[in-house]
């Protein structure tokens, strides 16, 4: 799960973490009245959508203009921004050419920034541990920044039995280059953004910038936290914090019906139950030349209801022009699955080929199921023979 900027600094804060005083605003005269308590001089209007590179976006109906961050010397200046922000649709590379509807903005206090620097953390599959990575490159992203100088990236693995300690926050200031009070601000700094990501589940904690400022003071100029979904039972606090204005619809339709689904660019839509087995599905789509146009795992335990549901959102899709259903029943089993295909298709006025294949228990069932539907449902016998035909279909189609 996501959440907004201003709310991951809220969180943060609570942590020790500092960051520059700033309000919320969800209309032109909330932000003005901000700005008015913050006092200024200087402020930063800032676009919350869930996506990077607000600042170097542009809003559709002035592309032309200035990005989704802005650094503003009065009240005027937050008026004018705001009315440009809000109700309007940011375009970040990110986002995608369809972009963001901007509906809430964080005004801010400006900050006396001497440097700009990168401090993430997040799990490390290679090593099974916490890792915190810092960089001297704060405010590019750290995929250019891993791929042009990964030198400039330094990383401290912490075993999960003594915890981060403060040398391991000295390693990582000292490496960036900080001295003098700049380094105790940092190790307080890091601790506090290491108790944050643990207590709270966190699966990706982003800083960047993490700036210097002249007084040598270290704090949070942005803030990216996302959180292990499985985890949030532990947080209704943070779970309130969502924001399903900025979610993908169908992928949140999903959610509700414990269907894992995400949307991809292709064209094939795909049903299938086990994350491992989706993976294949995608992957031999791929390989015959079709392009798959979701990842869906309805689980070992779906009921004819959610496998009819996961139809539906599959088909809620515009670019799908064909479906694969690769069903392999262990706990599954293959007559439910046969059946909420059959539910689903009816309901939804199938209008595009349609390839199951079905394998494990109640296989012959499931497929009398299907043979006796009436609808225009090809049989796959095998994960290659399905996904051949499915990519031939929506082909000659075409």
């Amino acid at each position: 799960m996501n959440i907004h900027e201003y709310q991951g600094k809220q969180l943060l804060s609570k942590y020790g973490v500092s960051v520059p005083q700033g309000h919320v605003a969800y209309t032109v005269e909330e932000a003005v009245k901000a700005a008015e308590e913050l006092g200024g001089p200087v402020f930063v209007v800032k676009s919350q959508i869930h996506a990077g590179g607000r600042g170097a976006g542009r809003f559709q109906d002035n592309p032309d203009g200035k990005g989704g961050v802005r650094v503003v010397k009065s009240a005027d200046e937050v008026r004018e921004s705001a009315t440009e922000m809000l109700g309007h649709v940011l375009v970040t590379k990110q986002t995608g050419a369809v972009g963001k509807e901007v509906k809430r903005l964080y005004i801010e206090e400006g900050c006396d920034i001497a440097r700009e620097l990168y401090l993430g953390m997040l799990l490390d599959r290679e090593t099974s541990r916490l890792t915190m990575m810092a960089s001297t490159e704060g405010g590019m992203e750290i995929e250019e920044v891993a791929a042009a100088t990964p030198e400039k990236i330094l990383k401290v693995a912490i075993d999960p039995a003594v915890g981060m300690r403060s040398y391991h926050a000295r390693q990582l200031a000292f490496g960036l280059g900080l001295e003098g009070k700049q380094v105790g601000s940092a190790v307080k700094f890091m601790m506090a953004m290491y108790k944050a990501f643990t207590e709270l589940d966190c699966s990706i904690v982003e800083i960047n910038p993490m700036v210097v400022t002249g007084a040598g003071d270290v704090m949070a100029l942005d803030a990216k936290l996302n959180f292990d979904d499985n985890a949030l039972y532990r947080h209704p606090d943070v779970a309130e914090l969502r924001d399903e204005d900025e979610e993908d619809p169908a992928e949140l339709e999903a959610g509700k019906h414990e269907l894992n689904y995400i949307k991809l660019d292709g064209n094939i839509g795909c049903m299938v139950n086990g994350a491992g087995l989706a993976m294949g599905t995608m992957d031999i789509i791929k390989l015959y030349g079709g392009d798959p146009a979701n990842f869906l795992d309805v689980g070992g335990g779906a009921t004819k209801e959610r496998v009819t549901t996961a139809f539906k959102i599959i088909l809620s899709d515009p670019n799908v022009e064909g479906i694969l259903v690769n069903i392999f029943g262990g706990i599954m089993r293959c007559d439910v699955i046969a059946e909420g295909v059959v539910a689903a298709a009816r309901e939804v006025s199938l209008d595009v080929p349609l390839v199951v294949r079905l394998e494990g228990t109640n296989v012959e069932k499931g497929k009398e199921i299907l043979a006796n539907s009436g609808l225009p449902i090809v049989s796959g016998d095998d994960l290659g023979d399905g996904a051949q035909k499915i990519v031939k279909a929506v082909k000659e189609a075409q």
